[in-house]
């Protein structure tokens, strides 16, 4: 490289001259080790590149670590095991004419070298601030030529969510270890999270579904072999749901005899538009469906892909951009390289005209791009042999989506055509690709299915055509879907909770605790999730209160924009929870803490057992723990005899913690249920009933009984 060997040549030059003369030598900090490898090839030997391996200040965990007294100032210390790194950054910084900081592009990252500049009493006059949003040679080379200062109102939005995250953290959970047990946590973010999961498990449980039927009549088309299948609509100018059995009969009954006619077909044009490059939220989403990825792991492998990947003949390099970002922005150049490289390898009928625009109205943080390959020339199938299979996996999805968001939009020739029956209409519909358009490189995971009725080519309002048969389908709705990873943060991002480094951080924490469990993709609460959510939402509702933790993100992200003063917010903050929590204790005094003692006798020391909460829940334990250490399965009886055998029902719980109601006489009685059975008889069946919100349901779906639940009096 001719810049770096003229570098080379200058120092040799100086180094010659007696020694006398120098070049000035420069340190560049960056977070991650990885980093430091992909860095230091871009420059020259007057660069080191070292790295501070994340945060090396923090607030102590001893303590709350924030000052009341004193305007709420925070009490940083030294994170255990960084005084080695700080020592070998010290002597760095000694050696160096300036100091470089380097950290990731965000306020984490700002809040990181603002740390750095005091842990290593760096002279403002030798000390700049770099960011880069792609670790790329290009990227590097014109940070260096852009250095500024610190931005304080980056660091001040991050010092305010780190102090009001250690408020909620420290001041509320001592209470949930008082009241339930040791080792749980209540979090600013965490705890909404854990209240939408807990919400929509109390809507799915409280869900009552109803029955609607569907109808299709199988025509016979003159002169055509293949039938043609029509979906029953309504009346011409009204759409029908058909709700029962008698309805439907109803309906069949009036068009038995009647003639079936073609009385409109339309053709249209219609056009699916490409959709936008990634931003962390989508791409979270998109790799939980397509590539079943949590949130961690996605996290984790854009990470990597991000520092940089060994690619052969190219050393180290970083293939996407910064992977914390929620803008939808492209740079001009990468832009303007990804239709050419679309016009060269596809056509120029496949590339989009200009940059497509960002979306969104509300606060991004702009100043980063989307996520997209550093490089579109760098196709996947190059990158295949140095990647890993993850690696390849989540990199083509990211390369893919960066090409579509830069192409045409896919146009379809749809055709609706509506057959008269009588009073009634029936309809069909279909649709055909004309021009692929950006589907030729990527199509979403659970993009919905194009019908697929190919019409016959001669179809036209004087068809002639005969009823084969008239085909009823019974269905019932459905409840909400449970959360899934991709479907909590989308709902996280769209109420304004959380920003996109909290998304992946939040989710393993509630798994972590065990307030949540995972099965089959899908989110469960737990026993010890629901306590701990009722709990907040009895004790603490505006902490696990939606919009105002989506206002407090607005009031954060107006600290970014320098608009309000960090401390303001705290000091608004503070006296209410402080006030919540003291109600919340006296409250809690009240409420006996001591272990509940049950009938249950330790069959090895003769002692009534008692009742502990273990990370899955309750369970039974001998109170003579250290000398006795017998423990049991709790199994609580709802005072329901079992539908099946008779015995008492209980509450268990999955492998994962998930709660249902089974047989005490389990495994020779396999009766469950998710809902709790009630020891009233449906009047209809004579079969078992269980509790749905307000409603008494007969669990037999298609008897369909219910009545409201009388709730018995306190």
């Amino acid at each position: 490289m001719p810049a770096a060997a003229d570098k080379q040549y200058k120092k040799t030059a100086d180094q010659a001259d007696g020694g006398e003369r120098f070049m000035a030598h420069y340190l560049v900090i960056v977070e991650s080790p990885a980093k430091v490898k992909t860095i230091k090839k871009f420059l020259g030997s007057n660069y080191t590149v070292a790295a501070s391996q994340g945060h090396v200040r923090d607030l102590p965990k001893s303590s709350l670590g924030i000052d009341i007294e004193h305007d709420y100032e925070p009490k940083y210390i030294t994170i255990r095991g960084k005084g080695d790194i700080l020592a070998s950054l010290r002597k760095e910084v000694k050696k160096s004419d300036k100091v470089y900081l380097a950290t990731d592009p965000d306020r984490e990252g700002e809040a990181i070298s603002w740390h750095l500049a005091a842990a290593l009493k760096l002279d403002e006059k030798k000390m700049r601030r770099i960011t880069f949003n792609e670790i790329t040679k290009n990227a590097v080379k014109a940070s260096l030529k852009a250095p500024r200062d610190i931005d304080m109102s980056l660091v001040d939005a991050q010092q305010a969510r780190r102090e009001l995250d250690r408020m909620v953290g420290y001041m509320i959970s001592p209470l949930l270890w008082a009241k339930v047990k040791r080792g749980l946590s209540a979090g600013r973010v965490q705890s909404v999270a854990l209240r939408l999961v807990a919400d929509r498990e109390e809507e799915i449980n409280a869900f009552i579904p109803e029955e609607y039927w569907t109808l299709d009549a199988v025509l016979k088309i003159k002169g055509e072999k293949r039938p043609l299948v029509a979906k029953f609509y309504g009346t011409d100018k009204k759409k029908i749901t058909i709700h029962s059995e008698s309805e439907l009969n109803d309906i069949m009954s009036r068009i038995e005899d009647a003639e079936y006619k073609i009385t409109d077909i339309k053709t249209t044009e219609r056009i699916r538009r490409a959709p936008l490059p990634f931003t962390t939220s989508t791409l979270q989403q998109e790799a939980a469906k397509a590539l079943n990825f949590g949130t961690q792991k996605t996290m984790r492998i854009a990470q990597q892909l991000y520092e940089g990947v060994d690619i052969k003949g190219n050393g180290t390099v970083g293939v996407i951009t910064y992977l914390r970002t929620d803008s939808t922005r492209i740079a001009d150049e990468a832009d303007a390289a990804a239709r050419d490289y679309i016009s060269s390898n596809y056509g120029k009928e496949y590339a989009a005209p200009k940059q497509a625009a960002s979306g969104g109205g509300k606060k991004i943080q702009d100043a980063h791009e989307a996520i997209r390959p550093t490089d579109i020339t760098r196709t996947p199938a190059s990158l295949k042999d140095s990647l890993t299979r993850d690696q390849f996996r989540l990199y083509q999805l990211i390369w893919k989506r960066f090409a579509a968001s830069r192409m045409m939009p896919a146009r379809y020739e749809a055709t609706s055509v509506k057959i008269g029956a009588g009073e009634y209409c029936f309809t069909v519909s279909a649709s055909k690709l004309l021009f692929d358009g950006f589907r030729s490189v990527y199509t979403e995971a659970e993009e919905e299915k194009e019908e697929t009725n190919v019409l016959v080519g001669n179809l036209s309002r004087d068809s002639v055509l005969t009823k084969e048969e008239l085909d009823p389908k019974q269905h019932f709705t459905q409840p909400p879907a449970h959360y899934t990873e991709a479907s909590l943060v989308k709902a996280l991002e769209e109420l304004g909770i959380g920003r996109p480094s909290t998304y992946a951080p939040t989710i393993s924490i509630i798994l972590g605790r065990r307030y949540v469990t995972k099965e089959a993709r899908n989110l469960y609460i737990t026993e010890i999730g629901e306590v701990v959510n009722n709990m907040m939402k009895q004790s603490f509702p505006s902490i696990v209160d939606v919009n105002f933790t989506a206002n407090m993100e607005g009031l954060l992200d107006m600290v970014e924009e320098g608009k309000v003063e960090w401390k303001e917010i705290i000091r608004n903050f503070y006296p209410d929870l402080e006030e919540a929590v003291k109600k919340a204790e006296k409250e809690l005094e009240s409420v006996k803490i001591e272990d509940e003692v049950t009938d249950v006798i330790c069959e090895e020391c003769g002692r009534n057992m008692v009742i502990k909460y273990g990370p899955h829940g309750k369970f039974l334990a001998c109170p003579g723990f250290p000398e006795c250490r017998n423990t049991k399965p709790y199994l609580e009886k709802i005072g329901v005899p079992c539908p099946v055998c008779g015995k008492d029902v209980v509450i268990r719980k999955t492998k994962k913690g998930r709660k249902y109601y089974g047989c005490e006489n389990n495994p020779e009685c396999e009766f469950m249920s998710w809902q709790k059975p009630s020891t009233k008889k449906c009047p209809e069946c004579g079969g078992y009933m269980v509790e749905k919100g307000s409603k008494l349901v007969c669990a037999d779906e298609k008897c369909g009984y219910m009545e409201p639940l009388e709730k018995k009096k306190a």
